[in-house]
């Protein structure tokens, strides 16, 4: 506990303390390496952020993602930022948003000084403080993140990249490139004569590597399967791409209550990849789904009042195989009410050594009222469900993620004017196809 006069201090002087010798996110560091480079990634938590940083950076929304990178090629390569995240900041950036705000704590003191009257010429001084906090961290934050530029022959940089918030599971592509130079470029143009006929300048050559590294911070539903159990009870068996067909072909239409009495929402799509190259796939744009419990039911149904955003709110369960889903994924907006669900099971098929999943997707447009839930409400889901369906199709080929697509009969085909209903009594229809997605492991360039 903080002594009286620490306290005190506290109340006057602003103070800025960061713990750079704090490196317990180390542990949970992932290297890759090859020929030409090496890079180690770790993630921070936010109470990890805010012990080394000495700043609350998760709630402004930026996540510290450690990097240390070392040139084994014989070029000058350069970090890819963009492709770790679009939306990332830079040092001084981060350090901005979690400037002490002497406003602030000047209206705070304000009120105070009823009770320290004879302590308001102190103000000036904490305001002085915090302008001087405020440059240590900008000192900091500059000493600590990651060097923008090339990155030389035999040379190792490391440092802090200011991402995005993530939870649960964060993917990072790692991109190193070396680009030709002026002279080169220009040259090409004075070749072609034209700048519209001119190639487009690229990487000379290229490093790509793909993390997806866990993030403490939620109760993501998966972690608590059994794949191994599931596996086992189901008695895997390898497939050939007719069996494969044929197996797509015959499973369920529609997801079920727990009962199996029910019928629930078309099972219209099928994803082929291991669990780590489906969270890889899918974390990078989508995010995870986090168990039921007395916690999570109130931040949804706050998210719910207040119209607000709840990236990892849970999923209700659907059944498939007896069994509620595997794996949950959403999509969200600005709104808790509007969201695409993904849910997914292993099945006991295996094709070209990876397990196959069988799903369900669909996109939430509003909430309702209906007495088939506890709770009384329930997700109205956009009829046109196949529009979902090849939007995984159409996202995960954008991500470069795809080797290959298509699909396959199965969920059976209802029109717009006879449509079918879920277990909420939402209608539906669709041509009756499932897609069929096989995930690539890496990032694939266009």
């Amino acid at each position: 506990m903080p002594s009286l006069f620490h306290r005190i201090k506290r109340l006057f002087i602003t103070p800025y303390e960061p713990d750079p010798e704090f490196r317990t996110f180390m542990d949970r560091s992932v290297t890759q390496e090859d020929d030409s480079a090496s890079a180690t990634v770790a993630v921070l938590t936010a109470k990890e952020s805010r012990r080394f940083f000495g700043v609350d950076l998760a709630h402004r929304g930026i996540q510290p993602v450690f990097l240390k990178i070392e040139n084994r090629s014989a070029v000058t390569l350069r970090l890819q930022m963009v492709n770790i995240d679009p939306r990332y900041f830079t040092a001084m950036e981060a350090a901005a948003v979690t400037h002490f705000s002497m406003g602030k704590r000047l209206s705070a003191f304000g009120a105070m000084s009823w009770f320290f009257l004879p302590l308001v010429w102190l103000i000036p001084f904490k305001m002085i403080t915090a302008h001087w906090a405020n440059q240590r961290m900008d000192a900091f934050f500059r000493d600590k993140g990651f060097r923008i530029g090339g990155i030389r022959p035999n040379e190792t940089v490391s440092g802090f990249v200011f991402t995005t918030l993530d939870l649960g599971t964060k993917t990072l592509r790692i991109q190193l490139a070396s680009v030709g130079n002026l002279r080169q470029t220009v040259d090409r143009l004075i070749h072609t004569g034209s700048i519209r006929e001119a190639p487009t300048a690229r990487s000379t050559s290229s490093v790509n590597m793909l993390f997806t590294i866990p993030v403490p911070g939620i109760d993501a539903d998966y972690l608590d399967r059994d794949f191994t159990t599931i596996q086992s009870r189901q008695d895997t068996h390898p497939c050939s791409i007719d069996e494969l067909s044929d197996h797509l072909n015959n499973l369920p239409s529609a997801t079920s209550n727990g009962k199996g009495t029910g019928h629930g929402d078309p099972v219209n799509l099928v994803v082929i990849g291991s669990l780590q190259t489906i969270l890889s796939a899918f974390t990078a744009r989508w995010d995870e789904s986090e168990t039921i419990s007395l916690k999570t039911c109130w931040k949804t149904a706050k998210a719910f009042l207040l119209g607000e955003n709840y990236r990892y709110s849970p999923v209700s369960p659907l059944y498939l195989f007896e069994r509620p889903q595997d794996i949950a994924l959403q999509r969200t907006r600005h709104s808790i009410n509007e969201r695409i669900h993904l849910r997914l099971w292993m099945t006991p098929m295996e094709f070209l050594g990876e397990p196959v999943w069988a799903g369900q997707v669909s996109r939430d447009i509003g909430v309702r009222f209906t007495t088939k839930t506890w709770n009384l409400t329930t997700h109205r889901i956009d009829p046109n469900v196949d529009e979902s369906r090849d939007y995984c199709i159409e996202d995960l080929t954008q991500a470069g993620r795809v080797i290959a697509a298509g699909y396959v009969n199965g969920v059976g085909r209802c029109e717009q004017t006879k449509p079918k209903r879920n277990l909420t009594g939402d209608p539906y229809f669709t041509d009756g196809k499932r897609a069929v997605i096989v995930i690539s492991h890496t990032h694939a360039e266009h």
